[in-house]
């Protein structure tokens, strides 16, 4: 697992889990950590497939989100 830091602004991309994947929606978001929030909501309720790219120009692939946010959000 890499070491983020949680505080740097990210922008959350998130395309539909169904096919065929027309749109996707993009948010800027103020910090990682938000953005991580917002990607656990949307898996559960979306079935969406989140990617993430943070100020740093990390980009946080679905199964590393998938991972992070069950190990770190309650």
């Amino acid at each position: 697992m890499i070491d983020v830091d949680l505080d740097q602004p990210a922008e959350l991309t998130l395309w539909p889990g169904h096919a065929p994947a027309h749109a996707a929606e993009m948010r800027s978001l103020p910090t990682l950590r938000a953005a991580l929030a917002a990607t656990a909501a949307a898996i559960n309720v979306q079935d969406a497939i989140p990617w993430i790219i943070t100020d740093s120009g990390d980009i946080l692939a679905p199964n590393w989100i998938r991972a992070y946010t069950a190990m770190a959000l309650p």
